[in-house]
């Protein structure tokens, strides 16, 4: 079976607002997995426009993702930090992937028909075809390694079936041109960040969301000492002491939420968050947890504003990114294209 470098790709869309969900679910792993992989992190503009997007807040949100990027700790000089739309091959390598995917296991995402709705007459095509993109996403580079959420693992197992159908489709020609006897990998999963599910600090049994009405609802990751502060203290509690035992959380989904916040960002388990709560009031650990999340949080958001304040410093992070993305997707595509039979 043909060995494959290890390479971590993933992305995150521009849709502004990243909060701290987002940071526990996903950019904590994405700053870890620097230490052990080449790492791509892409800001996933094509995909954002598969919904109406309004140039302007666009701009302003790629930009707001890739300094969020920054401020948690990604390094852009020595990893990849690029945003999608720069690198061509992303959408050529999607029109690939559009013609190897089957309309049926299209059908099957349950992602479109949550945000098509009932009015899936007027989705964009864009919409539908989603899933090939994010397959051309990862496949670009060869990517190995995935972190993705719950939302995107059936896209993941997407993006495995048209890798191997592509390997099998063209087993003579990959072999014909000296490729091996595989030409791309069937990328893995890696589970995302310490809080896989970070719930709303206003209702512990909705997900924490950019999208939610109340902005006390969530932690957003541009917010200051002051804001991240006030919102912990708002944050929805019940009048029962903290349990002594994990146990004790069930049925308790608020304050379930606000021991798995503490222990993901002390980087600890819920047990030994409750071995020094336990027993005692909302007052004492809000007061804690008030310490810990401007302590972790407070200089993310600070940073934040630093970096948005020089957007042309971002865009040079960008288009340097972009054109190291471009270096590895190119020979990949020309590869490709050697494969499909195309003349260049």
């Amino acid at each position: 079976m043909a060995k494959f470098v290890e390479r971590v790709f993933s992305g995150v869309q521009p849709t502004g607002n990243l909060h701290l969900g987002n940071y526990l679910g996903a950019i904590v792993k994405f700053v870890e997995l620097q230490k052990t992989h080449d790492c791509l992190y892409c800001v996933v503009d094509l995909h954002a426009i598969t919904l109406p997007q309004k140039p302007e807040e666009l701009k302003a949100n790629i930009r707001e993702v890739t300094a969020a990027f920054i401020a948690c700790g990604i390094d852009p000089e020595k990893h990849i930090v690029f945003n999608q739309s720069q690198v061509t091959e992303h959408a050529e390598l999607a029109w690939v992937f559009n013609c190897v995917a089957r309309i049926g296991w299209l059908n099957r995402m349950t992602q479109f028909k949550e945000k098509a709705g009932k009015d899936r007459e007027n989705a964009s095509v864009g919409l539908y075809a989603y899933p090939c993109l994010m397959a051309a996403d990862i496949l670009a580079y060869r990517a190995t390694h995935v972190p993705v959420g719950e939302d995107q693992k059936q896209h993941l197992e997407l993006a495995r079936d048209i890798a191997q159908k592509f390997n099998l489709d063209f087993a003579a020609s990959i072999a014909a041109n000296g490729y091996g006897d595989a030409f791309f990998p069937l990328p893995e999963p890696l589970i995302q960040g310490p809080a896989t599910r970070v719930m709303s600090l206003r209702d512990g049994s909705k997900k924490m969301s950019k999208s939610d009405p109340s902005d006390y609802s969530r932690i957003n990751l541009s917010d200051d000492a002051d804001a991240i502060a006030q919102k912990v203290r708002k944050a929805k509690t019940d009048p029962e002491p903290l349990p002594s035992e994990v146990e004790g959380l069930k049925q308790r989904p608020e304050a379930d939420n606000l021991v798995g916040i503490f222990a993901a960002l002390n980087g600890e388990t819920k047990l030994d968050v409750l071995k020094v709560f336990g027993g005692g009031n909302f007052s004492a650990f809000k007061s804690a947890l008030v310490d810990l999340a401007v302590a972790k949080l407070g200089p993310i958001g600070a940073e934040m504003q630093r970096l948005k304040s020089d957007p042309a410093s971002i865009d040079r992070v960008l288009v340097d990114g972009a054109a190291r993305a471009r270096a590895v997707a190119s020979k990949n595509m020309a590869m490709v294209k050697d494969i499909l039979g195309f003349v260049r």
